[in-house]
This record gives structure tokens, C-alpha cells and sequence, in this order.
């Protein structure tokens, strides 16, 4: 997986600089998850690993089913990829993407794994506390796992903070090991 977002990161910030460029930044966000999700598509996948098929045609057929949906200059940045044999990292591009967005729009995505869903206070609080911390914007999700046992773990960019219970008790038990 590290090797696919080392390979995706350079095209990530080429397409970010492009959007930025034509302050479109939502727009490409838009048109790199549509082609991203085209590629992970079996039948796409598979044109991709054909010997067969030409990328440049793949980039065809994408172009061709998204229609208007895909700008010129977007056709034009999946035509590099295709020339580089790199459609396949559209996925990991975007996620990349996705963080410079954020970064520069001074927002970050943050995942909360908690026991039971967060009420509406709890989560408001809890963007206050990280919005201080990372000092942005933050678009809180919150996920459900019965294995956290209590308290919460959240993922905030590239940071993880354990706060739950079953984390404690792993801690615990590390320290009582030693």
C-alpha cells in the first residue's frame, strides 16, 4: 500500500496544482473519485491488465462514460497517466489529493471508532477539542465497533489517538509483561 501512495503521491500534487490553478479544487476532487471509482470497476480492472488494450483507450472509455463530467484538462492529466502506465493509482491519488484539499482549504477529515454512536453534544465537543488541536476546520465521522469495548479512537490524518478502553487495557497489559 505504501509503495502504490509513494508512486500516486507526485501525481496527486499535479492534479492538485492544475485545480488549484483553475480554482477548482471541488471540481477535481469530483472528477479524480468518479475516474478513481471507474478503475476499480472489474471490468475496467481488467481492460487495465489487458495486453490487449491500449491505457489511452481505457482513457477513452472512461472519458466517453463520464461524458461531461470529466473537463478537458482533467482528459489531459489521465491521458499522462495512461502514457506513464499509471491509471491504476487514480485511487490513492485521490485520497492524496483529498489531503492537500484539505490542508489548503485548512480542513481535515477525521474518523472517531467509538462503542455506540457519539450524541450530537459529545460530538460537538469533540470537534471544538480537535479543531483547537490541528487548528482547521473538522468534518467529524463516526464509526461504530463493538471491539473498542469503551471510550474512542481517532483518526486524524495521519495521527491515531487511542482513547478507548480496549487500548488501556492493551497498555496495561504491555506494561505488566515488561
Amino acid at each position: 500500500m505504501s509503495s502504490l501512495t509513494t508512486l500516486a503521491r507526485p501525481y496527486a500534487k499535479a492534479a492538485f496544482e492544475l485545480a488549484r490553478d483553475e480554482q477548482a479544487l471541488a471540481s477535481w476532487d469530483n472528477m479524480l473519485t468518479l475516474a478513481g471509482e471507474m478503475v476499480t470497476e472489474e471490468t475496467v480492472a481488467a481492460l487495465l491488465e489487458s495486453p490487449h488494450v491500449g491505457q489511452d483507450e481505457v482513457v477513452k472509455i472512461l472519458s466517453g462514460a463520464a461524458g461531461e463530467a470529466f473537463s478537458t484538462r482533467f482528459r489531459d492529466f489521465l491521458l499522462v497517466l495512461a502514457g506513464n502506465g499509471r491509471l491504476s493509482l487514480l485511487p490513492p491519488a485521490t485520497r492524496l489529493f483529498r489531503q492537500l484539499r484539505e490542508a489548503e482549504e485548512k480542513r481535515l477529515s477525521v474518523k472517531v471508532v467509538s462503542v455506540v454512536p457519539l450524541d450530537e453534544g459529545q460530538a460537538n465537543r469533540l470537534r471544538e477539542a480537535l479543531a483547537r488541536r490541528f487548528e482547521c476546520e473538522i468534518e467529524l465521522d463516526n464509526e461504530i465497533d463493538k471491539a473498542v469495548l469503551g471510550g474512542a479512537v481517532v483518526y486524524a490524518g495521519d495521527q491515531v489517538i487511542d482513547g478507548s478502553l480496549r487500548g488501556k487495557l492493551e497498555k496495561l497489559s504491555a506494561a505488566l509483561a515488561n
